[in-house]
């Protein structure tokens, strides 16, 4: 993990949140060489519609086929 005293943080800040955006890597910022503040990336839910329930249903059986014989279908008559 990066480590940064305060004194350089104020002047770097900017950079240093892309750069803990971009790579996922925090960064440790300290005062002393005491760990004052540890920069994250934020964890993000992924709210995309596709994917969304995978894993939530099971699919059983014969999807493509109808489930009423075709004998049935008024519009085949």
């Amino acid at each position: 993990m990066k480590q940064i005293p305060t004194s350089e943080f104020g002047t770097q800040c900017l950079a240093l949140i892309n750069e803990v955006q971009a790579t996922g890597e925090p960064v440790l910022v300290t005062e002393d060489g005491k760990p004052v503040v540890k920069l994250v990336p934020v964890e993000t839910k992924d709210e995309s519609i596709i994917g969304h329930m995978v894993g939530k249903a099971k699919i059983v059986g014969d999807i493509v086929s109808p489930t009423t014989p075709l004998e049935e279908w008024e519009a085949l008559k």
